[in-house]
């Protein structure tokens, strides 16, 4: 038998292996003074290589097996979009990501994954040429350093997605496909299960969501494509790679929609234990490469490896650190922490939040734009005060 290193994953997928992805980089990072919030860009991979290093170290120890290059939104069109000023070139940062993808991958038994994502000039109703130009633009520095696999993941239009796969498909390599949808389908009402027909059909290996929503609706759609898939004779795997916030109150764009996005989320967390509840059912739905986005941090991506360490046969590094089902406070000098070593305290555990004065739920924006709408062309300039004023006056009616 190949040892695991040499396997790709396929092999690894097809030989009935769980895969785990790693965490939100954008989230994560912006959150530690890496990245800006609003454009979302991942300029750190040139400019703060030890923080995006640091985390990928981080995710590897805590069971992960996908390294993602750090490259979501690095086309040279959302770089330099709405005033963000171009620092470095979209191959600027997609090698420099690369880079650090491979060296930590390389300290175990990861893959690296190199990922393009939706375009600005997709909203702008840009052709396919022009779209697909821009994929096969950053696709240069994925085969240069000669990445595992491909991923287009964030994708909220199945055509654009259909699009990416087909320009990854030309390198060769494995692809994956990913879009950030829930139940009610893309937001031109295409249904999951007939958004993953297309994309295999397009040439996906894997299919699957990412990010808007909470794992659980991110299981429930991916069960929801696997359907589709099923019914229409093709095979597929599948993968989820959700937030790590509660979004039982989302409409068919996700947490973008809460006016707690993306400065107020943090009540919203999911706990570890929640993650291992999430990895048992996406598990459970045949899911094999089981990840997470936004919000997901090292803790969370370890819960998920703890939760399968069963049938992967082993822990993670982090879990020497981390006692089975708080198995640590054991060791706690207050008596009734000791008491809460157990795994039934921390399964059936309800935690409240400490707001008194919040709603338990919020009303989401509904503006009710997407590709096609005037408010959603983009622009290289910077947001004029008299465009802001409009979206302000019109944020007060919706």
């Amino acid at each position: 038998l190949l040892p695991i290193k040499s396997l790709g994953v396929l092999e690894r997928l097809d030989a009935g292996e769980i895969v785990i992805g790693d965490g939100g980089f954008v989230f994560a990072l912006e959150k530690r003074g890496y990245v800006k919030a609003g454009p979302w860009t991942p300029e750190a991979a040139a400019e703060h290589p030890e923080a995006v290093r640091q985390l990928h170290r981080e995710f590897l120890r805590a069971g992960a097996n996908v390294m993602q290059t750090f490259t979501f939104y690095a086309s040279d069109d959302k770089l330099e979009n709405r005033g963000n000023k171009l620092t470095f070139t979209g191959a600027q940062i997609n090698e420099a990501a690369c880079d650090l993808a491979r060296e930590v991958a390389n300290e175990g038994d990861g893959l690296v994954a190199g990922g393009v994502s939706q375009t600005p000039s997709y909203l702008s109703c840009k052709s396919e040429i022009d779209v697909k130009a821009i994929f096969k633009k950053q696709l240069d520095v994925f085969i240069k350093k000669n990445v595992d696999f491909l991923i287009a993941e964030y994708f909220e239009h199945v055509e654009e997605a259909e699009w990416a796969v087909q320009v990854l498909k030309e390198t060769g390599k494995p692809v994956a496909a990913s879009l950030c949808i829930g139940p009610q389908g893309d937001l031109h009402g295409v249904s999951p299960g007939e958004c993953a027909v297309r994309l295999v059909k397009a040439g996906a290996q894997i299919v699957g969501i990412n990010c808007h929503f909470d794992p659980m609706t991110c299981v429930k759609t991916v069960k929801m494509m696997k359907d589709g898939v099923e019914k229409a004779g093709l095979k597929a795997h599948y993968m989820v790679q959700p937030l790590a916030y509660h979004t039982p109150d989302c409409g068919c764009q996700g947490f973008i929609d809460l006016p707690e996005f993306p400065f107020a989320l943090e009540p919203r967390i999911l706990s570890r234990w929640d993650m291992h509840k999430y990895a048992r059912e996406a598990y459970n739905a045949g899911i094999r490469f089981i990840g997470g986005c936004c919000g997901f941090e090292p803790y969370h991506i370890r819960a998920v490896a703890e939760e399968l360490a069963p049938e992967r046969g082993f822990l993670p590094a982090a879990s020497e650190k981390h006692g089975n089902w708080g198995a640590g406070l054991e060791m706690h000098t207050k008596p009734w922490v000791r008491a809460r070593a157990r795994r039934d305290y921390w399964e059936n555990l309800k935690p409240a939040s400490g707001r008194p004065l919040c709603p338990s739920m919020s009303a989401p924006d509904s503006w009710g734009v997407t590709k096609g709408h005037t408010e959603l062309m983009q622009q290289k300039e910077a947001t004029t005060q008299d465009q802001l004023k409009v979206l302000f006056d019109k944020s007060k009616s919706h």
